[in-house]
This record gives C-alpha cells, structure tokens and sequence, in this order.
C-alpha cells in the first residue's frame, strides 16, 4: 500500500473515534516546538507489519534506539479495538473511556483483597510484637515498613510496568514476552537483596547510635533476615504479579485496576510472616550455629552480581535497571523514618501495631492505581506523537474535580477510604486484634488520619507522575517507589498524632496507652 493509495482510503472512509486523521499537531517535549504527522506515524506502522520495513526516513539504527515500552507489537487498530480500552481524540487529548462505575467495580474488590491482606499482617504485628526477637532487637521495628514497602518498590512497580506494556500490546507475542518476564523478575530479585541489606544497615545506624551500643550478633540476624525475607517475598510476589497482569490481559479487564492492589493483598502479610519467622529462628541460633547468618549473607550477595547481569543483558529491563535504583532507595531511606517513628510509638502506644499496616497498606494501594493509570495513559498519548508539557504543579480542583478520566478516577478512589476502613475496623474488632476499643472518638480520629493521608498521596500522584515525565524519565520505575513510601511516612506520622491525641484527650486506659 503506497501513501497515494492509504490517503484515498482516508477520503472515502472518514476516521471513526478509534482512527487518527491524518492532521499536523504542534508538540512540545523539553525541544523546540516541531510538526508531527500523525497519519505518516500510522503509515509506518502499517508498512512495518506488512513489508517487515519501514521507509520513509525511519532507519533499523533509529528503531533500535527507541524504547521498548514505545514500540508496541500490536497495531494501533488492534490496541483501539480491545474492548477496555478506548482511545479517542479530543483536541490534543487521548482518552481511557471508562466510566466511574467501571473503574469502581474493578478496584473495589482487590481493594478489599488487599484491605483484608493488610489486617491480617496488622493482627500478624500485634501477636509478635512480644516476641523475644522483637522486644530484644528493637531494631526490627524500624525494617518492617521498609520491608514492607518492597511491594511498593518493587512489586507494584513491576505490575506497574507489565500493565503499560500489556495495554501497548507487547505481551502478546509468546516469545517477546516470556524475555519481558525474564528480565522484569531478574530486576526484582538484584533490587530486593540489595534493598534488603541497605535496609538492615539503616535500621542498625538508626536504632544504635542513640544507644550508643553494638551488638554483632543482632547485626548479623537484621541483615541475614531482612536480606532472606526481600529475596523470597519479592520472587513469590513477582511472580504473582505477572500471573495477574496474564490474566487480566485474557478476560479484558484493565491491569492498572486490579494488579497493585493484588500485590498489596499478599505483599504485607507474606513479607511480614517471613520476617517475623526467620528473625526468630536467627534469634535461637545465636551461640548455638554462629555461621548460619554470615553463610546467608554471604550467598545472597553472590547472587546480585548474577541477576544484574541478566538485567542488563534483557532489552526490557536494562532501561529500569540503570535508573531504577534512586528511587527504590530513596524510597527505603523515607520508609526508614516511618519505621523510627513506629519504633518510638509502639513503645508508648501498643494499640498502634495493628493500625499502622492497614492505614499504609490503603493509602499505598489507592495511590499505586492512580499513578499506574496515569503512567498508561501518557505512554498512549505518547504513542500518538501527542507529548504532554506539563509546567508546574496541578491545583487541587483539576486534579479531585474535573470531568477528565484522570479525576474522574480519583474521586472513585477517594470514595473507597472511609468505607474500606470502616469494613477494616469493624474485622479488627470482630476478630478480637490489637489492644484499642473501636469507640466513635477513636473511629473519628482514625479515619480523618486515613482521609487527609490519601487526599495528599492523590494530589502527589497527580504532580509526580507528570513531573517525571517531563523530565523524560519513565513514570513506571519511579513514581510508585517514592509514592508509597511517603504514604508509609504519612499513615504512620498520622497514626501516631491520632494516639497521642486521643491519649490527651482522656483516652488513657490500657486501651490506648499502656
């Protein structure tokens, strides 16, 4: 098919919502204001797939400096024509069509999933916070919310990354995508080890320096467990994430929705459970196998240099790699100071245990969705030769309520807060958990802290997420990393205010503070 023949085609069939006119559009990109033909855009695509060429001044070397997540194996008919997706030109905007109820629909149930996750890693906290291990290496305190932050890091991040290339059609093809899984897990488990291990480092300097104290032993068992429990909660995760992202590709049902929150369900109770286990099993071996820890330390971080390798050798993953790693220990380092402050207040406030992985579990999940369909949305604009500029910061009423889909999806979300923590609460309190009576005064302080927690991680999404676009970065190794780890700060500085001020308003029972 020559242009001649594909323009005539234009004429005589005019373009549907789902076709793309053939129309000079103006796009800025951090470059001089340049034309973008899109109908030449579509003319290759259709060249490529016909002649397996591409002319028109499009060259092999140029296809090889493209990036993967912007090369789609499908065919722009092909990806507008899959029944979740939608795409539609309105001016300079590319839209997902979908309505509230359909958005709602999807996230509420694995939201729920997760919610109920995160209560029993809640219940899992406030059973083993008497442990020995616990209440003798204080310090653990300080790795479990950035343990449990890896499924933010690390997990949602993957899910976030396999939902953008499952909506570009690139895991389509069987042998392209069993190399994008490869690579994705390889990634996942360098990151998790080496998160692990910088993670028991922060929480040792953390913990010992105020004391002033240093024990080899309780070095050993922070590092030889956190190390342990990343590596297999993350490839038990991974591999989770990618089933589901598989399976939400087959029955048409939009990843974005359901992925994050699936990890968030199996993230926080797996993660914690593994630690709990093997720092307490490490902790009975002390003066009895004294070369149990160091031989895991030690095999762990032979294994790092093997999965970088592959990493770097895997075309899907080698971009993440090299600028994956600012944000994922960035992210460790302010999930670190959640982790100080739940250290302090669990001491003071037992009640807070139970609280603490719920409220950051919902806060994580919410905006983990946001940012994972905003990043889809912006590789499909992105697809069309349409580049968002976008300058300064968003202001609360384009980003809680406009008609776009983008606010339309963060109100949805923002709705599920009170009624998912209510149904949370009312199982904590059903199940007998935690040291807190659920009281109208405690429901109150609660749920304002859950409240303004995700009204700030929603607006944050909004902002970030374009930010790093912007910047040229790729929103799907970045944003969810620092997001998730500044709801950790958030939900537990919010938990802990809300004790405290129920304690100093005449709440002083064993109830709140022991």
């Amino acid at each position: 098919m020559d242009k001649k023949g594909y323009e005539l085609r234009q004429r005589k069939n005019p373009p549907t919502k789902t076709q793309h006119p053939s129309i000079k559009k103006s796009v800025t990109h951090k470059r001089p204001k340049m034309e973008v033909d899109l109908g030449t855009i579509q003319m290759k695509d259709i060249l490529k797939q016909e002649n397996g060429t591409v002319n028109a001044g499009y060259s092999d070397e140029d296809e090889e400096n493209t990036l993967f997540d912007q090369t789609p194996l499908l065919s722009r008919d092909e990806i507008c024509a899959s029944p979740d997706v939608l795409i539609e030109e309105d001016n300079r905007e590319v839209k997902v069509d979908e309505s509230w109820w359909t958005i709602g629909l999807q996230v509420f149930f694995p939201f729920i999933i997760a919610g109920f996750g995160t209560v029993g890693a809640g219940m899992v906290l406030d059973i083993v916070q008497h442990w020995d291990v616990y209440t003798k290496v204080s310090e653990i305190f300080i790795l479990v919310p950035s343990l449990l932050g890896l499924k933010g890091n690390l997990e949602m991040t993957l899910a976030s990354r396999l939902s953008t290339q499952a909506h570009m059609g690139n895991m389509d093809k069987p042998g392209e995508k069993w190399k994008m899984i490869g690579g994705n897990m390889a990634l996942v488990q360098a990151q998790a080890i080496v998160v692990g291990f910088l993670a028991s480092l922060v929480a040792m300097v953390m913990g010992w320096i105020p004391d002033g104290e240093f024990n080899l032993h309780h070095a050993l068992l922070l590092c030889a467990s956190s190390m342990l429990t990343a590596a297999v909660a993350s490839f038990v995760l991974g591999a989770v994430m990618v089933i589901v992202v598989l399976l939400s590709r087959r029955f048409h049902i939009n990843p974005d929705n359901v992925a994050t929150p699936i990890a968030a369900s199996l993230g926080d109770l797996t993660t914690l459970s593994l630690l709990s286990g093997v720092s307490s099993f490490l902790f009975n071996a002390i003066g009895k196998q004294h070369w149990l820890a160091p031989s895991i330390i030690v095999l762990f971080l032979a294994l790092v240099p093997i999965w970088i390798y592959i990493s770097l050798k895997n075309k899907y993953s080698n971009e993440a790699i090299r600028e994956g790693w600012t944000p994922v220990l960035s992210a460790m380092v302010i999930s670190s100071v959640g982790g100080l402050i739940l250290d302090f207040t669990v001491g003071n406030y037992h009640g807070i245990a139970v609280f603490q992985p719920v409220i950051n579990g919902v806060g994580g999940n919410l905006v983990a969705v946001q940012a994972s369909r905003i990043t889809t949305l912006l590789h499909l604009q992105k697809r069309k030769g349409i580049v968002e500029d976008v300058k300064g910061c968003p202001n609360v009423f384009g980003t809680f309520c406009k008609s776009n889909v983008t606010a339309k999806a963060t109100r949805v979300l923002l709705a599920l807060v009170i009624p998912g923590h209510l149904i949370f609460m009312y199982t904590i309190a059903y199940m007998k958990a935690g040291h807190t009576s659920i009281t109208w005064t405690f429901a109150s302080f609660y749920l304002t802290a859950a409240m303004l927690q995700v009204i700030i991680l929603l607006f944050l999404a909004n902002w970030m997420v374009h930010l790093i676009w912007r910047l040229g970065d790729d929103p799907d190794n970045v944003a969810i990393p620092y997001l998730t780890a500044i709801g950790d700060l958030l939900g537990t500085s919010f938990l802990a205010v809300a004790f405290h001020l129920l304690y100093l308003i005449g709440d002083k029972d064993a109830d709140v503070g022991e």
